[in-house]
């Protein structure tokens, strides 16, 4: 993939090169209401602004909706479908491209480059989308399998269903948080002795606090009650990724987790990175995720085996010393379950998908230690230290202690497509 070229400055290594323009929610100082803009180099492109200006002048498909761009979230640009998503995303590429067959818009317009050209350092972000519900996926095999182990046996790690059926829960969608929001550590119960023969809960700020290294999906396009969404459908309900980090209470989770699944472990906080990576910008990064050996129901079936992205992920942990590690490389391609065959089991009973529902991938772990996306395996459960730069160690996490992740496809630095970071920092539990 040759790069674009642009007239306007991108830094080289920018994760928002010329090749992604992703989506998100800003206000700046001169301006406090959010509305919607892309994200190109070091900079963010004001829609509201740039719309105003008549920047979309050349774009007909889009005038008629141009209001879009003064929402605060981007649920109803999204709610336009994939083929205005497209086209919008191109016109901003050709506006930008050194060779723009549109030079006057912008290009040569430099009192509209001064109202809609901000610095992404002088931004607020805010949450991308209005999120409905939000569902927690367990598509990462390895990192189930490895749970499998801890908590069972490696003959027993992975369920009967799991290969079968992309496995999930419903998640909290009120403490969905944006990237740099701290994040407090829950109180719950926790079992002091879970050797002890009499199990006596007591409440308890958390432990075992941990990470969940995951992607995020955003749903475009949602289908009525009691009829469900095809595969293909499925493709063209997908609106863009996020990263995210669903935070856990591995020692909450641990005593309450049986018979029903995930409840307060989950549901205080799960941080996402602001800019929505549009599904188009993606394209070029399809790859096959992890082999399936279970026959899969037909229709689980894709057409294109290379239904998940190569993101290259990494996970690094600064405490409060400033000392900072990475703890994590991974790939998005370490996935059982592409993000189509997700909303289509989760249609298949006929329950409705909306526009802004948000989908989480399950953690994602590669094979080796390195590549784990959770302390819970890299620690083997709180039983082998996580060296970190300076002499420090962990299990679980630490008042103080900020994780960053960051996710980028490609390799050329003049031709990354990639999605920034979602950073939080966990602060000391409320005494209750």
């Amino acid at each position: 993939m040759s790069p674009l070229r642009s007239w306007f400055a991108i830094p080289r290594g920018s994760h928002f090169s010329l090749h992604n323009i992703p989506f998100g929610i800003i206000s700046t100082p001169s301006s406090s209401t959010p509305r919607v803009a892309v994200a190109i180099g070091d900079h963010a492109l004001d829609l509201e602004a740039f719309a105003a200006g008549n920047g979309f002048s050349a774009l007909s498909t889009i005038q008629p909706s141009q209001s879009v761009f003064s929402q605060p979230t981007l649920n109803a640009f999204a709610a336009l479908g994939r083929p205005v998503h497209s086209a919008v995303r191109k016109y901003i590429q050709s506006i930008f491209r050194e060779d723009t067959p549109h030079p006057d818009v912008l290009k040569n317009n430099t009192e509209l480059q001064q109202k809609a050209l901000v610095a992404l350092k002088d931004v607020r972000m805010h949450l991308p989308m209005q999120i409905g519900d939000y569902t927690d996926f367990y598509a990462g095999m390895n990192h189930a399998y490895n749970c499998g182990c801890l908590f069972r046996d490696p003959k027993n790690a992975l369920q009967p269903n799991y290969k079968h059926m992309p496995v999930g829960y419903h998640g909290r969608a009120s403490s969905v948080v944006v990237s740099g929001t701290p994040v407090r550590r829950p109180n719950g119960q926790i079992l002091p002795n879970p050797a002890a023969e009499k199990k006596t809960p007591i409440l308890s700020p958390c432990k075992k606090m941990d990470i969940e290294l995951e992607l995020g999906a955003f749903v475009c396009k949602g289908n009525k009650q009691g009829e469900p969404l095809s595969i293909d459908q499925a493709e063209e309900s997908l609106f863009g990724i996020v990263l995210l980090n669903d935070w856990s209470a591995r020692d909450v989770q641990a005593w309450e987790y049986v018979p029903l699944g995930p409840f307060n472990a989950k549901n205080f906080a799960t941080s996402i990175s602001p800019w929505v990576v549009l599904a188009d910008a993606l394209e070029p990064f399809r790859t096959e995720g992890m082999e399936n050996d279970a026959e899969v129901l037909p229709y689980l079936k894709e057409k294109n085996p290379k239904s998940v992205f190569d993101i290259q992920l990494q996970v690094d942990l600064k405490t409060k010393t400033g000392e900072s590690t990475t703890i994590c490389k991974t790939s998005g391609r370490h996935l059982l379950w592409s993000f189509p065959q997700m909303m289509t089991h989760h249609t298949i009973t006929g329950c409705p998908l909306q526009v802004g529902d948000l989908l989480g991938s399950g953690t994602i772990s590669g094979t080796t230690a390195s590549e784990y996306g959770s302390l819970l395996e890299q620690s083997q459960g709180g039983k082998n230290a996580i060296k970190l730069s300076g002499g420090a160690e962990r299990y679980f996490l630490e008042d103080g202690d900020e994780i960053t992740i960051t996710g980028v496809c490609g390799s050329d630095e003049d031709a990354l497509v990639g999605f920034g970071k979602v950073v939080g920092k966990i602060e000391p539990a409320l005494e209750i």
